[in-house]
């Protein structure tokens, strides 16, 4: 079983950044890929960055690509979310997932594990 906890998100303003972890519990993250999702209030949790199980391959979404990027740490113990640039429109709750093996998903069914999320606010 893996357990997914996130830190670091808060509140910013605009043109702000914020560093978002995931550390997982009982074991590391060599073998499995990674997601970072966010939902806002109202809205569908949706993929805002990927690393595949390797972490020879990344996605993004358009609405963050260039701003945001997702790494993880050599030892696979931890996975962040760098998040530049920010706008109000990132404000969301932003969750970890995990999945064993998996390339780059998009979906929240492609992910096994999720951590209970945290919360990004940014002001204008």
């Amino acid at each position: 079983q893996v357990q997914l906890v996130e830190s670091g998100g808060g509140l910013v303003q605009a043109g702000g950044s914020l560093r978002l972890s995931c550390a997982a519990s009982g074991r590391t993250m060599s073998n499995y890929a990674m997601g970072w999702f966010r939902q806002a209030p109202g809205k569908d949790r949706v993929i805002v960055a990927a690393l595949d199980w390797s972490g020879s391959a990344t996605s993004y979404a358009d609405s963050v690509k260039g701003r945001f990027t997702i790494s993880r740490d050599n030892a696979k113990i931890a996975v962040y979310l760098q998040m530049k640039s920010l706008k109000p429109e990132d404000t969301a709750v932003y969750y970890c997932a995990a999945r064993p093996f998996g390339g780059l998903g998009s979906t929240t069914n492609d992910y096994n594990y999720w951590g209970q999320g945290t919360q990004v606010t940014v002001s204008s």
